[in-house]
């Protein structure tokens, strides 16, 4: 599905001192296809924040995400090996308050998953952002969603962004459970694109970006037809496609 075009708004700072934002959310596959094709996607989002899911975490790790960051034009906040797979990239507007990679529970002989996450201010508004990818088996995936919510009321943030790949559609327990405390920004605000996976057909809604309450969502969906993204692209750069979100959070906290 793709919704009617509408322009969505560019990051900028409001008389009040909110902030509106975008908000990218990324599933890279370890950096193993076309990264100058998914380098000319992220730019050309204009992103303020990046939740990116399966980094690079094995040798020279650093090295690779550091050059990601380095062609995107962000700088990367937190994240990667440390927090299995998950990673934070922001653009100079994020003053970073603080940083925390969490591993999950591992359940043996299954892959080990994290958050990587951080408070971080942006004009007069300060969030809690968090970038996850769940489990592909749907009890330790709800589980998953339990203690990724428990983390950001512990963060202490008035506001919170909640990005990944969830390995769930909307109609899974875990999606539900994340939907029942934060706003579904496609659902709220549907723009683009909807389904992300994978990205030569895409059928399925597998990737998302959540926000709290207090935040107003502007646009939310796969960048489809914005000015630099092409088709070739999209289906180059990695196993799934991006999903976009333009966000106003407010002033203070």
């Amino acid at each position: 599905m793709v919704t009617t075009p509408m322009t969505l708004p560019e990051s900028r700072t409001e008389p009040d001192g909110s902030a509106v934002i975008r908000v990218l959310s990324y599933n890279v596959r370890s950096l193993r296809d076309d990264t100058d094709a998914l380098a000319r996607v992220i730019r050309a989002c204009a992103p303020d924040l990046v939740c990116v899911q399966e980094a690079p975490r094995f040798f020279r790790w650093r090295k690779a995400a550091a050059g990601l960051a380095a062609a995107t034009d962000l700088v990367i906040l937190s994240g990667g090996a440390t927090a299995a797979g998950p990673l934070l990239l922001c653009s100079l507007r994020a003053t970073v308050e603080r940083t925390d990679d969490v591993l999950l529970p591992l359940t043996p002989g299954l892959h080990r998953r994290g958050l990587a996450t951080a408070v971080v201010r942006i004009a007069g508004a300060r969030l809690a952002v968090v970038s996850c990818h769940l489990s592909l088996r749907h009890e330790e995936r709800l589980a998953q969603t339990g203690f990724l919510l428990d983390h950001v009321d512990a963060m202490g943030a008035p506001h919170a962004v909640v990005a990944g790949d969830l390995n769930d559609v909307p109609r899974g327990r875990a999606f539900r459970r994340l939907a029942g405390r934060l706003q579904d920004c496609w659902s709220v605000r549907p723009w683009g694109g909807e389904h992300t996976f994978p990205p030569h057909a895409p059928g399925k809604r597998i990737d998302a970006v959540f926000a709290s309450g207090g935040i107003e969502v502007l646009g939310c969906g796969v960048p489809a037809g914005l000015p630099g993204i092409t088709e070739a692209d999209l289906r180059a750069a990695t196993d799934h496609l991006p999903v976009l979100a333009a966000l106003r959070v407010p002033a203070g906290g």
